[in-house]
C-alpha cells in the first residue's frame, strides 16, 4: 500500500525506478528489497525537462503555426471555463433562433467585460482576480428611486449603499468613482448613514 501511495505521489518519475519487493511472508531487508534507478531513462527525461511535445495529425504545417493554433485552442477552452465557472453561465434551452443568438451575445459580452476587468486589474491592482473584485463589488447595491413630484417625468435620484473601507480602497485602486449621492445614504446593512 505504501509503494502504491509513493508511486502516485512520484508521478512519471516512478517509471525511472526498478523495484524488487519482498514476497508476502519475507522480511524487508537488503536482500529482499532493492531499487535501481534507470540512468538511461533519467538522462532522456532530464533532456526533455522544460520542453513541450505537441503531436498533431496536421502534416505540412509550419511548427510555429501549429503552436499558435494550440495556444488559441487553450484560450478558447479557458474562455468556456470562465463562462461556466466565474460567470456562472449555464445552458439555457431556447426554442427561438433570436433568443439563442441573444443568449450567445450576452454571454460573449459578459466574457469580454470579464477579460477587460482582468486586464485592468493587471495594470492597477496586480494580485486581484476579476472574480474576487466582482464578489466584493457585488456587495454594493444601487437603486433608481422614482419619486412622483407632479411633474411629467418625476425625479429619479440614484441611491447606493455606502462603501466600506475595503470597498473604497478597491474603488480607489481601480480609479473608479461612484456617482454623487445626496444625503441620506444607505449602508449595506440597510441603515441610513448621515
Amino acid at each position: 500500500m505504501k509503494v502504491g501511495a509513493a508511486k502516485k505521489e512520484a508521478g512519471r518519475a516512478f517509471s525511472l525506478i526498478t523495484l524488487r519487493l519482498p514476497e508476502k511472508d519475507q522480511p524487508v531487508n537488503a536482500e529482499t528489497f532493492s531499487y535501481v534507478i534507470n540512468q538511461e531513462k533519467r538522462d532522456v527525461m532530464e533532456k526533455r525537462e522544460g520542453r513541450y511535445l505537441l503531436r498533431s495529425n496536421l502534416v505540412g504545417d509550419d511548427p510555429e503555426s501549429l503552436w499558435e493554433k494550440y495556444i488559441l485552442l487553450t484560450e478558447v477552452e479557458q474562455a468556456f471555463k470562465c463562462l461556466k465557472g466565474d460567470l456562472s453561465l449555464r445552458p439555457i434551452y431556447h426554442q427561438k433562433e433570436e433568443r439563442i443568438e441573444a443568449h450567445i451575445f450576452v454571454a460573449f459580452q459578459s466574457y469580454c467585460l470579464f477579460v477587460t476587468l482582468g486586464q485592468r486589474l493587471k495594470a492597477l491592482a496586480p494580485g486581484l482576480t476579476p472574480r474576487s473584485v466582482l464578489d466584493k463589488l457585488g456587495e454594493l447595491q444601487m437603486i433608481d428611486v422614482h419619486l412622483p413630484t407632479g411633474r411629467r417625468s418625476g425625479d429619479h435620484p440614484v441611491a447606493f449603499t455606502q462603501p466600506t473601507k475595503d470597498h473604497q480602497i478597491l474603488l480607489n485602486q481601480m480609479k473608479l468613482n461612484l456617482p454623487h449621492q445626496p444625503p441620506p445614504r444607505i449602508s449595506s446593512k440597510g441603515h441610513v448613514v448621515h
